[in-house]
C-alpha cells in the first residue's frame, strides 16, 4: 500500500465507521494527466448514491481542513460501491465468498495458467480451494495464497 493510501485510510476509516459502512479499498492512481483517489465502500443491502455522496462530502471536508494536505497534488475524489465483482482483500472477504464464483490471478502459473475462475470451496490461512470446469470435466485445485496476486468475485456466464 502506498503512503498516500495509508494516510488516507487513517483519515477515512473513522468516518466510514461512524457511518456504519465497510471500507473495501482505497486507490490512488494516475490515469492520463489526472490523479484519482477512489474509495470503495459497502454495507449490508448495498451502497446507494446517497451513501456515496454523504461519504464524499465528509471526506472532502475533512481532507480540505487538514494542514499539511495529505495529498498535495490535484486529484479527483470518487466514492463508489465495489460492484458485483468486488475485490477480495481481507480475511472476512474470503470467508464471506465461500460458495461464490470468484476470479483469481496468480503471480506464477499453476498447471500452465495464471488465471482461474470457479467456485470457492474452502479458505485457510495458507490456501484457497477452487472448483471449476475444464470443458466437460469438473476439477478442484488448491492454491497457495501467497501466490495469488488478485482475487475478486466474478459473474458466471
Amino acid at each position: 500500500m502506498s503512503s498516500v493510501t495509508e494516510n488516507v485510510t487513517q483519515i477515512v476509516q473513522p468516518i466510514v465507521d461512524e457511518l456504519q459502512f465497510e471500507l473495501v479499498e482505497i486507490e490512488f492512481v494516475k490515469e492520463g494527466k489526472n490523479w484519482f483517489l477512489r474509495i470503495y465502500i459497502d454495507k449490508p443491502g448495498g451502497i446507494d448514491l446517497e451513501d456515496c455522496a454523504l461519504l464524499s462530502e465528509r471526506v472532502s471536508d475533512t481532507m480540505d481542513s487538514l494542514d499539511p494536505d495529505p495529498i498535495p497534488q490535484a486529484y479527483f475524489l470518487e466514492v463508489s460501491s465495489p460492484g458485483a465483482e468486488r475485490p477480495l482483500k481481507k480475511e472476512a472477504d474470503y470467508e464471506a465468498a465461500i460458495g461464490s464464483y470468484i476470479h483469481i490471478s496468480l503471480y506464477e502459473p499453476v498447471e500452465g495458467q495464471k488465471v482461474y475462475e470457479g467456485d470457492l470451496d474452502e479458505v485457510t490461512a495458507e490456501t484457497l480451494t477452487l472448483t471449476f470446469r475444464v470443458k466437460t470435466r469438473t476439477k478442484t485445485l488448491t492454491f497457495d495464497r501467497k501466490k495469488i496476486a488478485k482475487a475478486r468475485l466474478a459473474i458466471k456466464f
